[in-house]
This record gives structure tokens, sequence and C-alpha cells, in this order.
């Protein structure tokens, strides 16, 4: 099982390629698009802005070559935190900027009275849904979070987990083979662990 973790300048990259050869992939950390063609499995990571996100994907090819490999040919994609948010419409973040458009929706700020920004440490989510994700886990689960935005999908039906924190907020999304999660799987433990494993395992995606 090859998985191509994106390297784009924007993700965890040593802990993310780790966490899934521990969970038993043979992993390649790419900076090049052309090796998406040969990937069977695509994971995006990434820490830091939306703004500086997308432009990286746009310049350096990669949103392109993902589209291509992700929702023509449908291969098994995993976004993690900010790779979660890129998958959007939309994020607010920098002035507000287009997303990858694969699920409609957009990604903006914690807005609650009285909570902390970021949203940072373990938190509880509550599993909808049935995605074969958290096969296994108990619901709720719980994982480990540091983000100071979050999705809000137009459709209900692509939500997979949600998480409470100053109210509901999105935690995880699967539509078809793409899978994007809030939180950080590569340092949430044994759940994450299992989190990797079924999304190595999966025969779907």
């Amino acid at each position: 099982m090859t998985i191509v973790v994106i390297d784009y300048g924007m993700g965890n990259l040593h802990s993310v390629s780790k966490a899934l050869e521990t969970a038993g992939a043979e992993v390649l950390v790419s900076s090049d698009p052309r090796d998406l063609a040969a990937a069977e499995r695509i994971v995006l990571p990434g820490v830091g802005s939306f703004a500086q996100g997308i432009k990286h994907l746009n310049e350096s090819g990669f949103a392109e070559q993902l589209t291509k490999e992700v929702m023509d040919k449908g291969k098994p994609f995993l976004g993690i935190c900010l790779g979660m948010h890129l998958a959007a419409a939309f994020g607010e973040e920098g002035g507000g900027n287009r997303g990858l458009g694969w699920i409609e929706g957009e990604v903006i700020q914690f807005k609650a009275a009285g909570i902390k920004v970021p949203h940072m440490g373990w938190d509880d989510v509550k599993f909808v849904n049935g995605s074969p994700l958290f096969s296994g886990l108990k619901s709720p689960g719980t994982l480990y979070f540091v983000h100071s935005y979050h999705f809000v999908p137009k459709d209900e039906k692509v939500v997979a987990g949600v998480c409470d924190y100053g109210g509901d907020f999105v935690a995880a999304i699967r539509r078809d083979n793409i899978h994007l999660v809030q939180f950080h799987p590569e340092k949430s433990q044994q759940s994450g662990l299992r989190i990797l494993e079924n999304f190595i395992s999966m025969k779907d995606g």
C-alpha cells in the first residue's frame, strides 16, 4: 500500500508519515504532483493559514493534480486539519479565499463567547453516519485538536464526526472517497493509529 503524503510547505510531515508507517503503510513524502499518479491513497496534512495553504497548492501544481486523482479517479484521500479546510469551497481566513471546492461549505473562525482560541488539546468526538474511518472505535472517541477555524459544510449528510466547543462543530467529513478530519490522528495515540489503519485498509475509500 503506497500512500503519498503531500509536501506543500504547510504540514507536520514527519509525524504524519511516521504514524502512517506505524499503521502499516509504505509512505512517500512528495513535493512533486506527478507522484500522485502512482499513489494508491493520498494524505494532505497541514498546519497554518488557509490563504497560504491554497496558494501553495495552486502554485505547486498540486491543486490541479489532486482534483484529477481524487475527484476524477476516485482515489482515497485523507485531509488532516488544514488539509481538511482546503477541500472546502471557501475559507474566510486572510480576507477570504476559494479552496479546492470538493465539498460545498466554508471554513470560519470560532466565534462563541467565552472560549479560548485556538481550540487545543484532547476533546471528545461523536462519530455519526457510519464512516469506515472510525470502524472499531467507541463513540465518542477522544482525539487531539489544534485549530482556530472549523469547516461548516452545506450538506449535513457528509458530517462524520461532531465535537462540542462553544457549541457543536464538524470534526470529520466523509463523502465517497474523501475523508476529512479536524483533529490530528498522528497525535491521538491508539485511537489515531486505528483511524490511520482504517484509512489504509478500507476497500472502497
